[in-house]
């Protein structure tokens, strides 16, 4: 479908058509020259949350993952690290999984130079950068556990005392001896 523009021609004509009009035949076709390949779905989940619970607290959408960095308590250490945690997890399967996709459509681009095995060259070290992105994320996820692991030993003390005193007072035993 060609649009027509002020001057009566349309986008195809002058060259401002939409440029995105045939971008998913594009894609389709230049992911079906891949053959027979594997190419796994890929689900991305995004929760929105701009129900103003936050108040307008200004934060940009990639905090938004996480809890406010308020550490007031064992507790909020902990939900903070276990989000974190989760995320990185999450994003690292994601990315690592977004790598293996890359390459395999790289690797479907012929090398300008006809070298055997050059496109998939290519395609591997573009797709490593991401692999790398990857690898990062999971050590994140990794010293996110950590790092709630090294606060129960370091404040171990504090902790202790705290569930010490919150425990309930043990109810007196009735001493059916002492009538």
């Amino acid at each position: 479908m060609a649009t027509t523009t002020r001057n009566g021609t349309t986008g195809a004509e002058n060259g401002k058509g939409n440029k995105f009009a045939n971008a998913g035949a594009a894609a389709g076709g230049f992911v079906g020259a891949l053959g027979g390949s594997f190419v796994p779905p890929v689900n991305v989940t995004v929760n929105n949350n701009k129900n103003g619970a936050r108040g307008g607290s200004g934060r940009s959408h990639a905090e938004s993952l996480l809890p406010a960095p308020e550490f007031t308590s064992p507790a909020q250490v902990r939900n903070y690290c276990n989000t974190l945690r989760a995320a990185a997890v999450t994003l690292s399967i994601e990315v690592a999984m977004g790598a293996e996709i890359l390459k395999g459509v790289l690797a479907a681009v012929p090398d300008p130079d006809g070298r055997a095995f050059g496109s998939r060259v290519r395609a591997a070290k573009v797709a490593r950068k991401m692999q790398r992105s990857a690898d990062a994320l999971r050590d994140a996820a990794k010293n996110a556990a950590a790092c709630y692991a090294v606060f129960q030993q370091e404040y171990e003390e504090e902790i202790q005392r705290v569930r010490h005193r919150a425990r309930k007072p043990q109810q007196p035993v009735m001493n059916w001896a002492q009538q």
